[in-house]
């Protein structure tokens, strides 16, 4: 307890040593930087596209089929070829039969295959003649196919486009690892000219920028290494990247515009450097902690791919905080008293003159303070319109059906659904297993022909017995399309008929495939919703309960939050689902929202949205503990964080934006979803909510109840302890002397 109490004391000291011994310091961390790139590319390895539910129905199948039939390859990838004739032509035809069958022997022979099917022989031929497909399967997961593989499998279609086949390919056994494109560099563009713009210099500006390059490579470099010793998503890196570069400049934001103060204020750059680190640090520590929280709490989800990234993401959180406390103090050491230079004519860098104008945060400040309810009103009612799409919110995992129409693998999936029907695109597999010793082959007769009787089944396969007898496994193809609610119900039918068939033969069933993965995956999403809310927002709530000492003002922090993720929301079903600006934006296709942009859009917007609420009702609560009115404080926060907090919101719109040219809809739909919450929590909920409810609230805000004040630990965020234990003010320049000063620099 006593560690906490001393937290602003103890990063003022640090500040000071980086400051005073910056040579060593700024060497240690660009040896780091040197030791994780050696490290990444010895160590990295591949990574995935693939999902894993532990505890679900349909990875139990998986399990039980690779144990039984491992001639099954249930984890392989596949890879689905669809052949169509020309106008008047057909794959029948002796010319297209032979192309097709020159392709399924091409197939056999590539690497790592382990069956083929022959579409002549499986009766996969549309009714009338012009459609084919076969079914490739591997004996690896798309995890070990790499790119020539997958150009081994395109070249292998060949002999079917000489023959004048439309020859497409879909399935897993296609997907390439996500390209890693430059969209990140838009992001760091923009936000270096805000930085500019509020500092007013290119040496202050520089600086956040240098330190979050410097994090961010640190952080990537140990994610890569970390690949080559633990199975990775290849979607969990971006994630620490769009995470690492945004916080990691807002943190070095922070504490650069409280140096820069506290230089102006009179203090010698030592003394200046230790101070903004014991104050801005304190709120960057709580502000990181409370990201970290979110981000590591996706792990109560059970689903790894979300524990990966929010881990990984976490830790790039971890790293930015830790060099915003330790490197940048080095870094201001090396400007010193230049960061007030270097000024750029026509910017101010948020100075106002003696006599000017106010700022704009001051100006906003009293205008919201002289009419707090209507404000309020009118943001509340606002934010209420922007979700209101989120009542249509439709979940799911799309697949091929999803991606744009140009690509062959959802050109593949429409001649599927053309010749065949939709339900060919989502097969579900079927394992009845009898036990060691049983006889499966009845049990799955006898359910093959329960399922043929149901109305969304449009066929069933014949059961195939494994050698001992016990495991059997037979394919039902819906009359649906995977991503629909009638298949969503026919999966829940067929899993229904399991109690039935136990009690008349004791064998079990288990329904799998691609289709009832994604089912399960936003079932157990959509049931892990709530302990997850409960972890997060009431640690969170403890924590902000630290800093502010005082109940009402987390409370309030928290409900503003739940607006922010309702308007989020609203807004993530306007573009991707109901198409609402989807050409502008570059959406190819609409369709159900990923299922895991819930639980993962309000654990990471979470975090952002607590890093606003404590870099400005911080320096509030600073400002009230040292005597000011609750209405002054308030302005004076403004004053002081309003222009810091703004920038620092548009270099994450920015960071995250960036992501929205990205070509997978996954990490578009995330680019698009963080950079539209920052703005509605930041510019709405902050900076306008926030104000406008501790206007009405005044004292009893900061209330706190005795015992509870007893009980809790001082974390000293605003810095009372510090300047108690630094002791009296140093003399201050007067005001204009200090202009002239700054002027002269």
């Amino acid at each position: 307890m006593m560690g906490l109490v001393l937290l602003a004391t103890f990063l003022y000291r640090l500040g000071r040593f980086s400051f005073r011994r910056r040579k060593l310091v700024a060497a240690l961390w660009v040896g780091l930087l040197v030791l994780f790139g050696v490290a990444a590319a010895t160590l990295s390895g591949p990574t995935s596209n693939n999902f894993s539910i532990p505890g679900t129905e349909s990875q139990k199948a998986i399990d039980l089929l690779e144990q039984r039939m491992p001639q099954a390859s249930a984890d392989g990838a596949t890879a689905r070829v669809v052949f169509a004739a020309p106008d008047g032509g057909k794959v029948t035809d002796a010319a297209g039969k032979k192309a097709v069958e020159e392709v399924v022997g091409k197939l056999k022979a590539l690497p790592d295959v382990a069956n083929v099917v022959d579409p002549y022989q499986a009766k996969s031929v549309s009714p009338d003649g012009r459609i084919a497909y076969t079914q490739v399967t591997y004996k690896v997961p798309s995890i070990d196919l790499d790119e020539g593989d997958r150009t081994a499998l395109e070249a292998a279609g060949e002999p079917g486009k000489a023959a004048g086949l439309t020859v497409e390919m879909g399935g897993d056994a296609t997907e390439g690892m996500p390209e890693q494109s430059a969209t990140e560099i838009i992001g760091v563009a923009v936000a270096a000219v805000v930085l500019v713009i509020t500092f007013g210099s290119l040496i202050a500006a520089g600086l956040p920028l240098l330190n979050a390059i410097l994090g961010v490579g640190i952080a990537m470099a140990g994610i890569t290494a970390a690949t080559g010793l633990i199975e990775m998503s290849s979607t969990t890196s971006t994630l620490a990247l769009m995470l690492g570069l945004a916080v990691a400049i807002d943190y070095a934001l922070f504490i650069v515009s409280r140096y820069r103060h506290e230089l102006e204020e009179g203090r010698d750059g030592e003394e200046a450097a230790g101070r903004a680190v014991g104050t801005a640090g304190s709120a960057v520590v709580f502000a990181g902690l409370t990201v970290v929280i979110a981000l590591a709490g996706l792990s109560v989800v059970g689903i790894p791919l979300l524990t990966e990234m929010g881990l990984a993401a976490a830790f790039a959180v971890v790293v930015a905080v830790l060099i915003a406390l330790s490197l940048l103090p080095a870094l201001l050491g090396f400007a010193g008293r230049k960061i007030l230079g270097g000024k750029i004519p026509g910017l101010r860098g948020g100075r106002t003159r003696p006599g000017g104008k106010a700022p704009i945060g001051e100006r906003w400040s009293r205008f919201i303070l002289r009419r707090p309810l209507p404000v309020l009103l009118l943001a509340v009612v606002g934010m209420g319109v922007l979700a209101a799409p989120a009542l249509d919110l439709r979940l799911g995992l799309p697949g091929d059906e999803a991606k744009s129409s140009e690509t062959s693998q959802r050109k593949a999936y429409d001649m599927i659904a053309e010749g065949f029907g939709p339900g060919v695109n989502g097969p579900l597999l079927v394992v009845v297993d009898a036990g060691e010793g049983g006889d499966a082959k009845p049990a799955a007769q006898r359910f093959a022909g329960q399922a043929q009787r149901l109305g969304g089944v449009a066929t069933v396969t014949p059961p195939v017995v494994n050698q001992a007898g016990d495991t059997a496994m037979l394919t039902v193809v819906p009359k649906s399309g995977p991503g629909t609610q009638a298949t969503e119900d026919l999966v829940s039918e067929l899993r229904g008929q399991s109690a039935g068939l136990r009690a008349a033969t004791g064998a079990d069933v288990n329904v799998t495939g691609q289709t009832a993965m994604n089912i399960d995956i936003s079932a157990k999403l959509g049931d892990a919703l709530l302990p997850y809310l409960a972890v997060v927002v009431g640690l969170a709530f403890i924590l902000l309960m630290l800093v502010f000492r005082s109940i009402l003002v987390p409370l309030k922090a928290t409900l503003g939050f739940l607006l922010t993720v309702a308007a989020t929301f609203g807004a993530v079903v306007a573009v991707f689902q109901w198409g609402w600006l989807a050409s502008l934006l570059g959406v190819a296709e609409t369709g159900p929202i990923m299922s895991m942009m819930p639980i993962f859009l309000i654990g990471v917007v979470f975090g952002l949205a607590m890093d606003y609420q404590v870099f400005l009702v911080t320096r509030m609560r600073e400002e009230f503990v040292h005597g000011a009115e609750p209405g002054e404080a308030i302005v004076t926060g403004f004053r002081h964080g309003a222009r810091v907090v703004t920038a620092a919101a548009v270099i994450m719109m920015a960071v995250f934006a960036g992501f929205i040219f990205s070509g997978e809809s996954m990490i578009k739909m995330m680019g698009f979803a963080l950079a539209a919450g920052v703005a509605f929590d930041a510019f709405v909920v902050r900076m306008t909510i926030v104000p406008a409810v501790m206007a009405l609230l005044g004292r009893s805000a900061w209330w706190l109840p005795r015992w509870l004040d007893r009980l809790l630990p001082n974390v000293d965020v605003e810095g009372e302890k510090l300047r108690k234990h630094l002791g009296a003010e140093e003399p201050r320049i007067d005001e204009d002397d200090r202009e002239l000063e700054i002027a002269r620099i």
